[in-house]
């Protein structure tokens, strides 16, 4: 499937249901994490363009695996989201000309696929990029693992909830998480939530 066929299916799986979108926030406050049926509207819902590469944050790029899009781009890094030999084996080497730093993870575009544990990892990669100039975010197609990686890396790094980091993404390019990857960054919705309220917060809702 290209790009714009898999954003169209994704487009198809909510015309059953057209409820409102999960408002954002303007700042925690009172924020919950939506239920998975809302985000998962909330993407459906959004589109931004289908090109090769695209900037969804501040010298944050997100996009498939064509090299091509890069040379005009201020990229010292790179984050593959679907590394190796059976997946989109690109390897720093293929970025020699680019003088890249490069970061590689194997993930695989699966809802039972567990990409939670790159999180944090991908986090800080991005993070340190942005210390020096750009970094290019890519998998496949660029909808869903290396959309997956920005969005936590939005939740960690930039302070957004979920519902703030599927819009500001969405609003620059289409994306589609899978329904796992989106239930994981629920979870870790939640877990940042939690701990931005902190225990004083947290004990009051629970009482």
């Amino acid at each position: 499937l290209i790009h714009g066929q898999i954003h169209t299916a994704c487009k198809r799986a909510s015309a059953s249901d057209a409820r409102s979108e999960p408002r954002g926030t303007g700042g925690r406050g009172s924020y919950e994490t939506p239920a998975l049926a809302d985000l998962q509207r909330l993407v459906w819902l959004r589109g931004g363009s289908e090109n090769h590469v695209d900037q969804v944050w501040p010298n944050v790029y997100l996009g498939d695996a064509n090299k091509t899009a890069l040379q005009n781009l201020n990229i010292t890094h790179i984050l593959n989201a679907a590394d190796g030999p059976y997946s989109i084996n690109t390897g720093a080497k293929y970025y020699n000309d680019l003088q890249i730093e490069y970061y590689g993870i194997e993930a695989f575009d699966d809802p039972s696929f567990d990409l939670s544990i790159f999180f944090y990892d991908a986090a800080n990669f991005i993070g340190k990029a942005l210390n020096t100039s750009g970094v290019f975010v890519h998998c496949a197609m660029g909808v869903s693992r290396s959309a997956s990686l920005v969005l936590a890396f939005l939740m960690i790094h930039e302070n957004m909830t979920l519902v703030d980091a599927l819009k500001t993404v969405s609003s620059h390019r289409d994306i589609c998480p899978n329904s796992g990857f989106l239930s994981q960054l629920r979870d870790l919705d939640i877990k940042l939530n939690g701990e931005r309220k902190g225990p004083s917060e947290s004990a009051s809702r629970a009482s």
